[in-house]
């Protein structure tokens, strides 16, 4: 057992500082030789800017109480406070000191009190007694044995399960990818044996040919339906994005169709501003307004894309 001293070269005004704190780094009942302990102090409501002075601890290492880790001060707080007579506040911190020890024989420590020069002030806290413990030994029944390989144990299904999943997982990404594969290639296949648009547009407006649909509770899916398909003609015919634009924009941009009548385009605006007063506006489509709208798509269809077929066959005559 030792007693160890620590001494602070200038003392100045000493106020007693409370007591030291102990804490082992790894949590146990008991301290044992070479376990680490932090051994420091907690000062409260510190002003900021306050010099502080601590003492040398690492030069009082010896073969039975060490110095693992000098000083290290940390904030634990931060407070702010307003000042008597005044609207400012000060700002004030709480701050812990601690070093790291590590006894090397067992017995009883009087760890020394720790001095902190604080301004003109020394703070002493008090220090703490700390009993070393170490592991009993039956000297009668002790034997020395042979260091013994390390221990191999048998794989179990819980270790090989993550294993397992990988190749499993593994397996169902390379079938993904296959099907993909081919379903792309199918994809191909049906866009190279793909309608051309002018039949795709009769195939789907002939969906609507009949007076079925024109009740007032049908009208709006009669009229969607005419108008989505002659967008998607549009769209392929005359190279414009007809599915993301307003009728307005749309028939602006039919403007520019040197092979487009402008009586059938004014026709065809008429089918399409009363297509968005039927599915916006709730408004109720006349019987002769339902009898026009589909003849007027399909004549549209036809009539603009004969132009190409008669271009497509004076180009085949010339050469």
């Amino acid at each position: 057992m030792r007693l160890l001293t620590f001494i602070l070269a200038a003392m100045l005004d000493i106020v007693p500082g409370g007591q030291a704190f102990l804490k082992q780094l790894q949590p146990r009942d008991s301290i044992l030789i070479a376990d680490q302990l932090e051994y420091g102090f907690q000062l409260d409501s510190l002003a900021a800017g306050t010099p502080l002075a601590l003492p040398e601890f690492e030069g009082a290492s010896n073969d039975t109480l060490t110095v693992v880790r000098g000083w290290q001060l940390d904030t634990t707080a931060r407070l702010r406070v307003r000042q008597p007579g005044s609207a400012k506040r000060a700002e004030l911190y709480n701050v812990r000191g601690s070093i790291v020890i590590a006894p090397f024989e067992e017995g009883t420590y009087h760890l020394p009190s720790i001095p902190v020069l604080r301004g003109r002030d020394t703070l002493v806290f008090e220090g703490l007694q700390m009993e070393v413990k170490t592991m009993p030994v039956d000297t009668a029944t002790f034997q020395i044995h042979d260091i013994k390989e390390q221990i191999r144990y048998p794989l179990t299904f819980k270790e090989l399960l993550p294993w397992i999943g990988g190749a499993l997982l593994f397996a169902a990404l390379l079938v993904l990818g296959i099907r993909a594969v081919r379903r792309r290639k199918r994809a191909g296949t049906a866009a190279e044996h793909r309608d051309p648009a002018y039949i795709v547009a009769l195939r789907e407006l002939d969906k609507w040919r009949g007076d079925a649909f024109w009740v007032p509770e049908k009208q709006k899916a009669y009229y969607s339906g005419i108008t989505d398909a002659l967008k998607n003609y549009m769209e392929d015919r005359f190279g414009v994005d007809a599915p993301e634009m307003t009728t307005a924009e749309l028939f602006e941009a039919l403007k520019g169709a040197e092979d487009l009548p402008a009586d059938l385009r004014e026709e065809m605006r008429e089918v399409f501003e009363c297509a968005d007063y039927v599915k916006f506006a709730k408004h109720v489509a006349s019987q002769e307004e339902n009898a026009r709208a589909l003849p007027t798509a399909v004549r549209f269809v036809t009539s603009t894309y004969q132009t190409v077929l008669e271009e497509e066959q004076k180009t085949g005559d010339e050469l």
